[in-house]
């Protein structure tokens, strides 16, 4: 019963650091996400609701990031804590190792893992196919034509408009010809050095401020009819319906394997090894084809030419070619699937992974402040989200398996762990920092020793 409370008492110790760190990582995540984001999302007419469910869907991929995190900062904080204020010497006084201690943060920290592995395959794949979505249908409701400098638009019907010049900071268009063919019989060509276009306040209308142009109408059914008129300013207005902001159907559209679960990636992991399996099939059959051939050829009562022998060799090399092409697209994409599927195993498993480092490192450390958990957790996280994504991008080029391309990183970090925790059971750390004499001026050293020592305390 004891033994269970002091178990109790260190997870306790856990959670409030581990809510606070994962709140501020994923409010990190949302200002970095709204800041790359906000010209698309402001100035569109969007209620605020849709704005709001953009940014629900995206703190799935968020959450996913967060939480291993926020487990490494929760367990260098709880036992850092715990040693900085000795409660770690008296349980080791009261007859618990240091690994026992450790026992309810790993029960923890696997507990999170399978519940962050549920969310990952469960959650995210519709939350990402929905946000995508979501944002894609955001983004074609613009508050100006996605105007190419020196190409023709003809967003609008009714309406062919071309700029010579954009500017990205501003809505201005320079160089600006208007083809006006709404009206049936009638063409109104309009030129004007510089143009605004701006929406009106309900959306429904975009007008075109002009400065410094001429408009030429032409009527098509009496071509003598023409008329000329220049301007210093003008306005045209045009019905943006073709702007209007629609939902797209969710189950209309296509996945990509990020928006993908488990069982769904292996059925397209499947699809793509058995066409791998075809082509290497087919490239092996030709090539072991062609081999019997040059064995087996006997000389003709009408000897081939030569022509005819490297037109039929070029046949049967595009053939290799195409299939060997076939091949390697097949095998990318199988190699895509299973980076992602892996991907789903490994993170949530960093959350079990982060405990093994984060608790001995606590002991170690004897801090408990955010700040020194925090700087901590940031190195860690940035050197297993580097090796995340280079596995990634060697798995990917075929440079190594998915399987260490997304395991690399866990299972470093894991054999650090179980370094230290094998080190702390044998209760004497050493930190020497006498490397330090070295970068002192010699007139300032001081004549005692710099090494510091940290032994703790062995099992009762």
């Amino acid at each position: 019963m004891r033994m269970l409370k002091l178990w109790f008492y260190i997870l306790r110790a856990h959670i409030a650091p581990f809510i606070y760190s994962s709140v501020i990582v994923m409010t990190l995540f949302l200002l970095q996400y709204l800041m790359q984001n906000i010209d698309n999302l402001v100035g569109k007419g969007i209620g605020a609701w849709v704005i709001i469910q953009l940014i629900v869907l995206n703190l799935a991929w968020m959450l996913v990031l967060a939480v291993p995190m926020g487990v490494l900062v929760a367990a260098l904080m709880a036992f850092g804590n715990l040693s900085s204020t000795n409660e770690v010497t008296a349980m080791k006084a009261s007859g618990m190792s240091a690994l026992r201690m450790m026992i309810p943060a790993l029960i923890g920290g696997l507990v999170i893992t399978y519940a962050t592995f549920v969310f990952d395959n469960d959650v995210l794949p519709d939350a990402n196919h929905k946000a995508r979505l979501l944002f894609t249908d955001i983004q074609q409701k613009k508050p100006t034509f996605a105007i190419e400098p020196g190409q023709f638009s003809n967003a609008i019907n009714g309406y062919s408009i071309l700029a010579l010049k954009t500017h990205e900071n501003s809505n201005l268009l320079e160089g600006v010809t208007i083809y006006d063919y709404s009206q049936p019989g009638k063409l109104f060509i309009v030129t004007a050095k510089r143009g605004t276009p701006s929406f009106t306040q309900d959306y429904s209308t975009l007008v075109f401020e002009l400065e410094d142009g001429e408009i030429h109408q032409y009527d098509q059914r009496n071509m003598e009819e023409y008329r000329a008129i220049r301007f210093q300013r003008d306005q045209i207005t045009m019905s943006a319906s073709g702007f209007q902001f629609v939902r797209t159907n969710d189950a209309m559209q296509p996945r990509g394997d990020r928006e993908m679960n488990i069982a769904t990636m292996r059925n397209e992991a499947d699809r793509a090894g058995r066409v791998e399996a075809d082509a290497l099939q087919r490239v092996q059959s030709t090539a072991l084809s062609q081999f019997n051939n040059l064995l087996n050829a006997h000389p003709p009562s009408a000897p081939p030419t030569i022509s005819s022998i490297q037109s039929n060799l070029a046949l049967q090399r595009s053939a290799i070619d195409a299939d060997l092409a076939t091949l390697e697209g097949a095998q990318r994409t199988y190699n895509s699937y299973m980076v992602e599927i892996y991907k789903k195993y490994s993170i949530p498993f960093a959350c079990f992974v982060f405990v093994m480092v984060g608790a001995p490192l606590g002991v170690i450390v004897r801090r408990g402040t955010f700040g020194v958990s925090a700087g901590i957790s940031l190195a860690f996280f940035v050197v297993y989200w580097a090796c995340l994504i280079g596995g990634e991008k060697l798995a990917d080029r075929n440079f190594t398996t998915p399987f260490v391309g997304m395991w690399i990183a866990n299972i470093v970090i894991g054999l650090l762990g179980v370094y230290l925790i094998i080190r702390i059971t044998r209760e004497t750390v050493v930190l020497n920092f006498s490397w330090l004499r070295r970068l002192v001026p010699k007139p300032w050293r001081k004549d005692e020793d710099s090494t510091a020592t940290l032994t703790s305390v062995k099992d009762m």
